[in-house]
């Protein structure tokens, strides 16, 4: 791989392309905020939601459906946004040599939390309805 001025290695987080990770980036970030005014939208229309209301709106298939892809985009939007941030602050030129372990450090762990919250959604929307919210 080809090393830009940073110290950085030019390959990108999550396609392997800067351009496609934007794309990613993008499509995911829209995603979410339609599925933020749908909820928006249902508060908005229900007034005073009761829990069955609301259970039986966010089991439905639909919503399950809507909420899994909002789960996934979000974790590719997390991923991409801080892998850019991880290799655009931590760099050689601002921390020297152990900026590499350091970024190594953060990028694991950056990965272990988002498929922990990934796993965790996908449980609270296809487990056995909302029981499964709390740990």
């Amino acid at each position: 791989m080809i090393k830009n001025d940073s110290g950085v290695k030019s390959a990108t987080g999550l396609t392997g392309s800067g351009s496609r990770d934007w794309i990613i980036q993008r499509i995911s970030a829209v995603f979410l905020a339609v599925y933020s005014v749908v909820l928006l939208g249902f508060f908005l229309t229900h007034g005073d939601v009761t829990y069955l209301e609301w259970s039986s709106f966010m089991t439905s298939l639909p919503m399950r459906l809507f909420s899994l892809v909002a789960v996934l985009a979000l974790a590719g939007h997390a991923w991409v946004g801080m892998w850019t941030v991880f290799t655009d602050y931590i760099t050689t030129g601002k921390l020297g040599s152990s900026a590499a372990g350091l970024r190594l450090v953060l990028q694991s762990l950056m990965i272990i939390a988002i498929l922990v919250f990934l796993f965790w959604g996908i449980m609270i929307f296809w487990g056995n309805g909302f029981s499964v919210v709390a740990v």
